[in-house]
């Protein structure tokens, strides 16, 4: 018999089962299955599903935002370079999963909203810092989050050499 699963341990799995399968299969019955344990486990650390689901989406900010800004913060070295090697190198099968939650739920469309707007804003921060008016930080900032985005919603894999000159060209262009 496993051991007593933790809240974190199901978070955990929802968010592999998220990126795997897509937010249909974040249900109690499937996710306790592939476990190995009774659905009773679930629902000892979470009220029903949307409680749940919203602890998913809480961890997706943790680690899709928090965790890389503290990263970067933490780091040294040049902070926006940073960041771009961090966000176009991850494995980006989360984030379409959560993105294409939105389409279809009204918490995880808050969700993606509140990312989308930290993410925008640490990005202005690191381009005014590197020197750039408010107003040119502010665009530029946006532009280059589409272009993650495009990235992110494309899947399409990069060989990393390619990927490398990509991310000096994008890193020229928006500080130029």
């Amino acid at each position: 018999m496993p051991e007593q699963l933790s809240a974190d341990d199901w978070i955990k799995q929802g968010l592999k089962t998220l990126a795997s399968s897509g937010f249909t299969a974040l249900k109690a019955d499937p996710l306790a299955k592939a476990m190995g344990v009774s659905r009773g486990s679930f629902y000892w650390h979470f009220a029903d599903l949307g409680a749940f689901h919203a602890a998913i989406l809480k961890r997706w900010r943790e680690v899709a935002a928090e965790q890389i800004i503290a990263d970067v913060e933490a780091g040294g070295g040049e902070p926006l370079a940073a960041l771009l090697r961090r966000s176009f190198g991850a494995r980006l099968d989360l984030e379409r999963a959560v993105r294409n939650w939105a389409a279809f739920d009204a918490a995880a469309q808050v969700a993606v909203r509140a990312i989308d707007r930290r993410r925008i804003d640490y990005i202005e921060k690191l381009l005014a810092m590197r020197g750039l008016a408010p107003a040119m930080a502010q665009a530029r900032a946006q532009i280059l989050y589409w272009t993650f985005l495009g990235f992110a919603l494309s899947g399409t894999p990069v060989p990393a050499a390619r990927l490398q000159r990509l991310l000096d060209e994008i890193l020229q262009m928006v500080s130029g």
